[in-house]
């Protein structure tokens, strides 16, 4: 039984290896025990990264400010007079208002799992791509893996320009009311207004993405792009106005003019890609063939007992006994 072990556990790694399962094949209960491990994985990195983030909310880390008085930066921004008395602290800085006994440390554990899932992001996603991975062609498992690496750098592009677009979105709606309001938000909305206008700028990054993946794979051209163009626009500054939980001009204009910006290089890449598609079939003649002419494929079915080019040349054991 000592031995089986681990026998067995080496079989496991064998069948995950590329070299010595290049067609991925695997039973039904071996697949859950691989989506157990790679969930198990993906599970560890998260926590370890919650407990990173947990600790660097109140820890500077050298030239970086600690993680809380990044998420305070832009309530900080908002003018002294227009804050609640007793929000600046007798050092300088600014504090939120906590309403709730346990409101500090629930606050500091959801920003601190948020920042460790966006900073061991490559791992986990790395994990879910090795599940997946093995049921695809080698040019699919290519523009999966593109379409990660993309969508992971436009995430964080969508979540950067929130963040630099929250101080001026609070001080327009502050300045509404004139010196009839004092502004005294809560920790907990705060946060909560902050974290999702970060996820949806960096979820919204990812639209132009999908019309590129898309095109790639023949379902929309550029010439129907090119057509809907203004459309497109159109409904980009719709779907702003409703996407930003903030009614101010500078998150909703700031999220059009980036993702019409987006949208346009979505649209060039298909173009290119049209042109280089249109040119391969040219070069290959399939447009010129007659509609009552076949095409020149070859048409000769093989058959079962045939062997496959790669055991081609192999002696089967039937055949030595």
């Amino acid at each position: 039984m000592a031995d089986s072990a681990p026998e067995s556990r080496r079989s496991r790694r064998r069948k995950r290896s590329r070299r010595h399962n290049p067609d991925g094949t695997m039973t039904l209960v071996e697949h859950i025990y691989e989506f157990r491990r790679r969930l198990g994985w993906a599970l560890l990195a998260l926590v370890i990264g919650g407990i990173f983030g947990f600790v660097w909310f109140q820890t500077r880390l050298g030239p970086v400010e600690s993680l809380g008085q990044l998420m305070n930066g832009p309530y900080c921004g908002i003018p002294a007079n227009r804050l609640l008395p007793g929000t600046i602290g007798p050092d300088g800085t600014c504090r939120l208002l906590q309403t709730a006994p346990f409101e500090g440390i629930m606050i500091q554990l959801k920003v601190g799992l948020a920042a460790g899932a966006v900073l061991t992001s490559p791992f986990w996603l790395y994990q879910l791509w090795a599940f997946i991975a093995p049921g695809l062609y080698s040019k699919e498992r290519k523009y999966a893996l593109i379409f990660v690496g993309f969508a992971s750098v436009l995430f964080a592009a969508g979540a950067v320009l929130a963040y630099l677009l929250v101080p001026h979105a609070f001080k327009a709606l502050m300045s509404f009311g004139g010196d009839f309001f004092t502004t005294a938000l809560t920790a907990d909305k705060y946060i909560s207004f902050v974290l999702s206008l970060l996820v949806i700028f960096g979820v919204s990054f990812e639209l132009p993405l999908l019309v590129v993946m898309l095109n790639l794979v023949g379902v929309v051209k550029y010439a129907q792009l090119k057509k809907w163009r203004r459309g497109i626009v159109f409904l980009l500054f719709v779907f702003a106005a409703f996407a930003t939980p903030g009614s101010d001009p500078f998150s909703m204009l700031g999220l059009a003019g980036a993702l019409t910006v987006l949208f346009e290089v979505a649209i060039q890449i298909a173009r290119i890609n049209d042109k280089r598609r249109e040119r391969r079939r040219q070069e290959e003649g399939w447009d010129e063939v007659p509609d009552d002419e076949a095409a020149p494929f070859d048409y000769t079915p093989s058959t079962i007992d045939e062997p496959a080019p790669e055991a081609a040349g192999k002696t089967s054991t039937d055949d030595i006994t």
